[in-house]
């Protein structure tokens, strides 16, 4: 189990390396494409070995999954050699370190339980739109607009509430984004980026291996190998109930979490998009509220919108 273990982070390295070597062309490096056809997408493997300053054979044990121990001056000129950003460098780093800790057994998937307390912040939230996600983008906990913004997820069981899943299987995700091959390609590269460094988690394994199957657009964003972090960004939702809403996107990591994160949407009060955001949150379905919400914190909170509305 540890050799095959060490072969899978070992492979991971080099998937990355010859996903950003095939999508780096020539001219982005500098160098100078003569006459003629080339049969290699993007760089040939000498040629990155000569800008990064290694030996050709050394480069090809590396993207072959023979060499699992490249030192930090040999990231670092790969790195530079591919014009990668900060993020992309740092996913190399831990790409390297792990291909080098053969770790003996997969990783658990990590427990999708979530705190009480973080369930009750949730409910302060409203009428944000808010919820807790897994590592893999499963849904774990909502408020009624959490749930609700993404229309048509509230059909599927709790279990399958995925928002990757959504994007790429659910019929209604196409019409509630406009930039919808925007959303797809961010979701393959926050996804590659976590399953990168845990190659073998059946959490996230299950998930890519369905949508793999699944999703011809998924098959290809995955072939790419794109990594990127999450950044605070403007979503635009025509909903359904609640026609076009513009809000703004915020997630961050839940500390003493196995890697939950919670994402919420906000928009200026006395807007329209803040007037729609509330309306989604009355109007949500009663009978979808988050698992284990405290009925009366529940209750109390509906009556409170009520009031105000009124």
């Amino acid at each position: 189990m540890a050799s095959q273990s060490a072969h899978s982070e070992a492979a991971e390295l080099g998937r990355y390396l010859r996903a950003r070597r095939t999508q780096t062309s020539p001219e982005h490096v500098g160098l100078t494409v003569g006459a003629g056809i080339r049969r290699t997408p993007g760089l040939r493997r000498e040629e990155l070995a000569t800008l990064a300053g290694i030996s050709i054979d050394y480069y090809v044990r590396l993207e072959r999954g023979k060499e699992t121990r490249p030192s930090p001056a040999v990231l670092d000129s790969l790195a530079r050699a591919l014009h990668m950003d900060d993020q992309e460098h740092q996913h190399l780093r831990e790409l390297a370190a792990r291909a080098a800790r053969y770790a003996p057994e997969p990783p658990p998937a990590p427990s999708r339980t979530v705190r009480p307390h973080l369930k009750l912040l949730l409910e302060s939230l409203r009428p944000n739109p808010a919820y807790v996600i897994s590592r893999s983008m499963d849904m774990l906990a909502w408020n009624p607009g959490g749930l609700a913004l993404y229309a048509g997820l509230e059909d599927w069981p709790a279990k399958h509430r995925n928002l990757a899943r959504y994007l790429f299987l659910h019929p209604a995700a196409r019409d509630l984004f406009g930039d919808w091959d925007r959303q797809i390609t961010a979701c393959v590269s926050r996804l590659r980026a976590v399953a990168g460094t845990a190659p073998d988690a059946p959490d996230l394994t299950n998930l890519v291996g369905e949508l793999l199957l699944k999703s011809t657009d998924f098959a290809r964003l995955w072939e790419r190998y794109e990594v990127t972090g999450r950044k605070p960004m403007q979503k635009t939702f025509h909903h359904p109930r609640v026609g076009t809403v513009t809000l703004t996107s915020q997630s961050m990591q839940l500390e003493g979490t196995p890697g939950q994160r919670i994402g919420v949407y906000t928009a200026e009060p006395g807007t329209p998009d803040h007037d729609a955001m509330t309306l989604l949150d009355m109007t949500a379905p009663v009978n979808t509220p988050s698992p284990e919400i405290p009925r009366g914190y529940a209750h109390g909170r509906a009556e409170s919108g009520r009031r105000q509305a009124d």
